[in-house]
């Protein structure tokens, strides 16, 4: 995947994002009371200007509320303190919705009504660069961005994501991924001042082999990659189109996680870096919880499938064959949700997207 291919990963646009994905914000606010012990051991009494950063940020509906939650907490104790919020993502983000939300002129209130000297300031610059000043943060916060890598290692003949890929394949995600996790983490350390700290969310797979929508029933991915190879079947795309669609994605393990920041000899550990806290989280799939509740799969299955749109439909998209007109692309995407809609209506009780992060504190000493 080159850069112009990378520009078609994108999030939903216009505020949609956090709307659609309500479990991702779950995942944020079931952290907020490590983000909260983490800032309150940094002693920050006397501190006068505060930088923290929102790395990977999309539209930044989903952090509004920890956000506003940590300004509460580093005031309780150094209550003229003033702050500067960094968002950044990719280029190609939203960038209008996302000074939207944060301004409070879009879908949610903000944290900027109520909190005082807060500056927020945004960078178009992905993670895989050094975004900020050296030593210039004090406490930066990523939550399930960073298992995009920063190029597609290669397609998957027989899948659309990295943990159905076999072999060679397998292989050369991995090692993506273990580049990538490097890359990140050297140019967060650059970044951080002595005594900063990180709060990363990042999805996983756990010792139990659990891992975003695997966790019981219908495998997501599986499920994903059979109904494009059923439209393989059908002769609704092309064989190359069917491989085109690889998520350039790579969920770490613990100890792949863990291991640039406990080898003596790696470049992450010699920059400072230290793994204070890792552990594993399955945050519940909220559309599956509330069908518990309401029992109407028809209202199941269309609240189910934006959360998915939300964060793989720009990809699928590209995938097609763009001398293909618009139209007849946009049918086949269509139809391929819909595809799974009416398998999540027919079969309510086997599907659910639970989120699986490991949390991880990091420290640069």
């Amino acid at each position: 995947m080159n850069s112009k291919e990378l520009q078609n990963i994108t999030m939903s646009t216009g505020g949609k994002y956090s709307l659609a994905t309500r479990g991702a914000q779950d995942v944020i606010n079931t952290a907020i009371p490590i983000v909260e012990e983490t800032l309150l051991g940094m002693g920050l009494e006397k501190k006068r200007i505060f930088s923290f950063a929102d790395i990977g940020c999309a539209d930044g509906g989903t952090s509004l509320q920890m956000i506003g939650q940590l300004l509460t907490t580093l005031r309780s104790n150094n209550p003229d303190i003033e702050v500067k919020v960094h968002y950044t993502d990719q280029p190609n983000n939203d960038y209008n919705g996302l000074i939207k939300t944060v301004l409070g002129l879009g879908h949610f209130p903000s944290y900027l009504k109520t909190h005082k000297k807060v500056y927020p300031l945004f960078s178009a610059n992905t993670f895989y660069n050094q975004i900020l000043p050296d030593s210039s943060l004090d406490l930066g916060f990523s939550a399930t961005a960073m298992h995009w890598l920063s190029k597609k290692p290669c397609n998957i003949s027989n899948h659309v994501h990295m943990v159905g890929a076999e072999g060679d394949e397998y292989q050369y995600f991995y090692a993506q991924g273990k580049k990538d996790w490097e890359t990140i983490l050297l140019n967060r350390a650059r970044e951080l001042r002595s005594g900063g700290q990180l709060v990363l969310l990042n999805f996983c797979r756990d010792d139990n082999g659990c891992y975003l929508g695997n966790t019981t029933g219908v495998n997501m991915f599986n499920n994903f990659a059979q109904i494009w190879n059923d439209f393989l079947d059908k002769g609704l795309i092309r064989k190359d189109e069917y491989q085109k669609m690889t998520l350039p994605q790579y969920y770490n393990t613990v100890d792949e996680f863990s291991a640039p920041l406990k080898d003596f000899s790696n470049p992450v550990y010699q920059a400072g870096l230290r793994l204070k806290h890792i552990e594993t989280h399955i945050t519940a799939c909220p559309f599956a919880e509330a069908f518990k509740e309401h029992k109407d799969p028809e209202l199941f299955a269309k609240e189910y499938i934006p959360t998915i749109k939300s964060w793989n439909e720009s990809i699928f998209f590209s995938a097609l064959d763009p001398h293909r007109p618009l139209e007849e692309r946009q049918n086949i995407i269509h139809k391929y949700y819909q595809t799974y809609q009416d398998q999540v209506q027919e079969a309510p009780k086997l599907h659910r997207m639970d989120y699986v992060h490991a949390f991880k504190v990091i420290e640069k000493i």
